[in-house]
């Protein structure tokens, strides 16, 4: 029973997460790029593309919707079952959101906002919100999907960074816009050379989104060495086991002033759990001895795994022969 409590939390912690996610990348749309008829990277970018090229016609919300069933049906085959309920969640969500976003949200505010304050800072602005809205997704196990759909299947079988994938995608679909005709709100043909400076805003904003997606990732993932010295180490490493679900080595040390022996538990863990696990250490034993220091990675068994190119194996396999 307690274990279902448990997982039912975690599941309505990820799609929180994911919620709140959701919401700042749209808002980071609707308030900033779009009213700016600004362009940007990836399905959402090609949707602003097609909505400025019917003069609003055809909302972004409907253009992200078709073309993400046809990349999520791919994701399903190389994701899992688990990703593709998320992101099915996500796609609906941002679809909607796109489309009625732009509707509700008072004139007045994206003027101030966004209209106001120039297109550079509405690329900034649009930029952060967007990866920073992706990135929640990410790291609970979603996507906002479109090329983050992509990215995610390179990254699991090549290790290519997210971002950098993203933004090499992106490029394209900015690039593309040269060639359709665009639209202002207000019906207005946009001139061929703001059309020049808009892809260099364009390129600023996927620069900016895939810098904070990359800042994000990193920094959920990111991984701690932590090394504790107690009276009660027993106690704190059945909690550590039971509690924080990381395991625990068991060292034996020596003090050099009192020369009696101790033991040192050593953990691994991601940065994210280490504020739980110093919590429950001080109420068990606070005189306790603790030592963290950041890693630059770990690889195994609930951490990161080491991905490894055929070619790799071809040379291990060649300097092998030449040993026998």
């Amino acid at each position: 029973m307690k274990r279902e409590i448990k997982a039912v939390f975690k599941v309505l912690k990820e799609y929180s997460i994911i919620t709140l996610g959701l919401l700042i990348y749209v808002l980071g749309w609707t308030i900033f790029l779009i009213p700016s008829n600004l362009i940007g990277g990836g399905v959402t970018g090609f949707g602003s593309i097609i909505q400025y090229a019917t003069g609003g016609v055809i909302k972004v919300g409907y253009t992200y919707f078709v073309v993400n069933v046809a990349l999520l049906i791919a994701a399903l085959f190389t994701l899992g079952k688990s990703f593709g309920t998320k992101t099915v969640y996500a796609i609906i969500v941002v679809s909607i959101g796109l489309n009625v976003f732009q509707t509700i949200i008072p004139e007045t505010i994206t003027q101030v906002l966004a209209i106001d304050n120039g297109k550079l800072m509405s690329t900034i602005m649009g930029g952060i919100m967007a990866g920073a809205g992706i990135g929640m997704c990410m790291s609970q196990g979603g996507s906002t999907g479109g090329t983050d759909i992509i990215a995610l299947i390179v990254n699991k079988y090549r290790g290519v960074s997210p971002g950098r994938m993203i933004l090499t995608i992106d490029l394209f679909i900015i690039m593309s816009s040269l060639l359709i005709p665009s639209y202002t709100p207000a019906g207005e043909l946009v001139p061929f050379v703001t059309k020049i400076t808009n892809i260099v805003y364009g390129l600023m904003l996927t620069v900016v989104c895939s810098t904070v997606l990359d800042l994000y990732i990193s920094g959920a993932k990111q991984s701690v060495q932590v090394f504790i010295i107690s009276k009660k180490s027993d106690e704190i490493a059945d909690m550590i086991a039971n509690d924080v679900h990381r395991g625990v080595t068991v060292l034996t040390g020596e003090g050099w002033y009192t020369k009696s022996q101790v033991r040192v538990l050593m953990v691994l863990t991601l940065k994210s759990d280490l504020n739980l696990m110093l919590r429950l250490i001080k109420i068990i034993d606070p005189d306790a001895f603790v030592s963290v220091g950041s890693v630059s990675g770990v690889y195994g068994k609930g951490f990161d795994s080491i991905k490894s190119k055929s070619a790799d194996k071809k040379e291990l396999a060649e300097r092998k022969d030449q040993s026998l």
